[in-house]
């Protein structure tokens, strides 16, 4: 943390002196003008990048949990979960470590800190004690029996006094945790603070939330504080709010010192629609809130984050800069990102004018200030899946300020090739590939796909751009496969689990259609009760009507289920597909059959329109998207 020292009250002592000398210098014309001094060279940005753990490294299925902090020696100490089994939240995880003496440039072995046996340790919140060098680990235990939906777990302390070296055993806190608090509580995860300013210097304060559930009554979610004055060996229970309506859920706290002393307290907000992201203030080093948790206009998913102080000179000073590392894509855990703020967590920059590191799947993540202007962070990143690996990015602040390009996600102009005609007033070119060929179909000619390399691609365009509105999409399909999955129709995004997107798919394997829809943090799916392979014509429609997704086949509800307000293409800034046509964006499970007349519709249809559609093929207009009679190929 980089304070700028108050500037001393000016001196008069020696001012006679200097007049003097001055004086008599321009007398005798030997005082000159003093030479321009030369400004400093800016800093070339750099960015240096390595995996310090990935899958399977070590003897664990999975690493996670990424927090870091700097020792009083300059040691570089970066924790994280070893989870043996895999990588779910529970069972048999470990606290590890890993140790770097040279600002982060390499890396020495794993270090067991504590170990599970079979329990949870995890959540690690790091602290450096900058009076003392001692540092301090706030965790969580909890028992081997799985708890996805909530269990009771205990907060835990351990210190170091030798930079990292040696651990004490986990000491439970008792003093940290209320009884009622039985159903949650999370530490963390990211580095804790010491505060440097005000009545509460040396103060150690870390961000925590808890849960308390009867098994009869509401589920009531709170935030609090932990501090301590002691350099970590007892902490207090202190700022605390709880919710008992569902309105905020503000768990996953990180904390940053402000310019006038009050504590910042950012979280994880998981109770609003949108949920991104909610904030308090201490005024009093964090034994108590100023006020209860409020939203931020500061969009991204729903996931941790972490704050880090970079620079703090006076209140009020357009110099003063706090960092925030987090996924930028506003629903989906993509695209690591370090934003700033330079006035005191008020605002944040948008995701255009922070700086990408990752355009991939990514999650958890942490900084940490190094020597000089440089800056760790530590995150989360995969190729399919965020969970992949924990990257280690060493960069100086002139790297923040250089140009993102353009997402790689974002599909450039697509290739040249056959088209079938788009029959709505938007003439969207549809694109066949694989050399699919038309037959005799449900009306005039459909397409036949050879489950190879068959399919149609409509690129992204405003007309079939769903967003958060009701829709109808809808095709006929033949065919009389037994095994796989066939894609009938895939719109915008192929990802993890909380990406934007919808599809329909034949799963004669499971003997089901099935269509899915992912908006906001919610995937919702529906299936019918067969998988109608048996080689004769049927009508499907998939839609989004009046906060139902609705499946028909041949004109009856097969399946519906409640969806929450979303959109299909948020994001999109990020890289976003248009409709494939018989296969998964991606180019895997295409269809083995024949398919005709595709149409897209940006509202809901009427069951008297479908009908209609069903039986005589008629053109009903009204915000016609999209329709593929697949007629003929060009």
């Amino acid at each position: 943390m980089k304070y700028a020292p108050e500037k001393p009250p000016g001196r008069r002592r020696g001012a006679r002196r200097w007049i003097a000398l001055t004086l008599a210098a321009v007398l005798t014309g030997a005082l000159a003008a003093p030479a321009a001094a030369e400004p400093a060279p800016a800093a070339a940005p750099f960015v240096d990048e390595q995996v310090l753990f990935k899958q399977k490294d070590f003897g664990y299925a999975c690493f996670r949990i990424p927090a870091v902090v700097r020792a009083t020696n300059g040691m570089v100490l970066a924790f994280a979960e070893g989870r043996v089994k895999d990588c779910g939240d529970d069972e048999d995880i470990d606290l590890v470590l890993r140790r770097s003496s040279d600002g982060g440039r390499t890396w020495g072995p794993l270090q067991l800190v504590s170990e599970g046996n079979g329990s949870t340790h995890g959540n690690p919140v790091p602290i450096v004690d900058r009076r003392t060098g001692r540092v301090a680990l706030v965790s969580t235990h909890n028992g081997p029996a799985p708890c996805p939906n909530g269990c009771d777990r205990d907060p835990y302390v351990q210190v170091s006094d030798d930079h990292g070296a040696t651990w004490s055993a986990p000491r439970e806190m008792t003093e940290g945790k209320r009884p009622e608090w039985n159903f949650w509580y999370a530490t963390g995860p990211m580095h804790g603070i010491q505060l440097t300013r005000g009545p509460h210097a040396g103060r150690l304060v870390v961000g925590a939330s808890h849960e308390t559930y009867d098994g009869v009554g509401p589920h009531v979610y709170g935030t609090h504080l932990l501090y301590s004055d002691d350099g970590g060996l007892t902490w207090n229970i202190g700022a605390t709010t709880s919710f008992d309506d569902g309105t905020i859920i503000a768990q996953e706290v990180t904390v940053t010192e402000l310019t006038d002393g009050r504590v910042y307290a950012l979280a994880r907000e998981r109770g609003t629609d949108p949920g991104h992201r909610a904030y308090a203030t201490s005024s009093d080093g964090g034994a108590t809130f100023d006020k209860p948790f409020r939203i931020i206009d500061l969009p991204m998913a729903d996931v941790q984050a972490s704050t880090l102080r970079l620079r703090a000179t006076n209140e009020g000073d357009p110099n003063n800069r706090i960092l925030l590392s987090s996924p930028a894509h506003p629903v989906a855990r993509e695209v690591m990102s370090v934003r700033s703020s330079y006035d005191e967590g008020r605002t944040w920059q948008p995701w255009e004018k922070g700086k990408v590191f990752w355009w991939g799947p990514t999650a958890y993540s942490d900084m940490v200030e190094l020597d000089g202007d440089e800056i760790g962070l530590y995150y989360e990143a995969g190729v399919a899946t965020p969970y992949e690996s924990i990257r280690w990015a060493r960069f100086n602040e002139a790297y923040l300020a250089t140009p993102n390009g353009t997402p790689p996600g974002v599909p450039g102009p697509p290739a040249p090739g056959p088209k079938t005609p788009d029959a709505s007033p938007n003439r969207n070119p549809a694109y066949v590939r694989g050399g699919a060929g038309t037959v005799p179909g449900r009306f005039g000619n459909g397409l036949s796909l050879d489950r190879v390399d068959d399919r149609v691609e409509v690129p992204f365009d405003e007309s079939i751009d769903l967003g958060g509105d009701d829709f109808t999409m809808m095709t006929w399909f033949r065919y009389s496969a037994t095994t796989g999955a066939h894609s009938l129709l895939w719109g915008y995004r192929v990802g993890t689990g909380t990406t934007p997107a919808v599809w329909l798919r034949a799963e004669p394997v499971s003997n089901r259609i099935r269509a899915l829809i992912m908006v906001d943090r919610f995937n919702v799916s529906v299936q019918s009760a067969g998988s109608y392979n048996d080689g004769q014509w049927h009508h499907v429609v998939l839609q989004r009507a009046d906060g139902q997704f609705v499946l028909r086949v041949d004109g009856a509800v097969v399946a519906s289920a409640a969806v929450p307000p979303g959109s299909v293409t948020e994001g999109k800034e990020f890289g976003v597909q248009g409709i494939h046509v018989g296969q998964r964006l991606d180019g895997v499970d295409r269809f083995l059959g024949t398919l005709d007349e595709v149409r897209v519709y940006k509202r809901a249809l009427s069951s008297e329109e479908l009908g209609l559609i069903e039986s005589r093929n008629l053109p009903i207009g009204g915000r016609l998207g999209l329709r593929l009679p697949l007629d003929t190929v060009h």
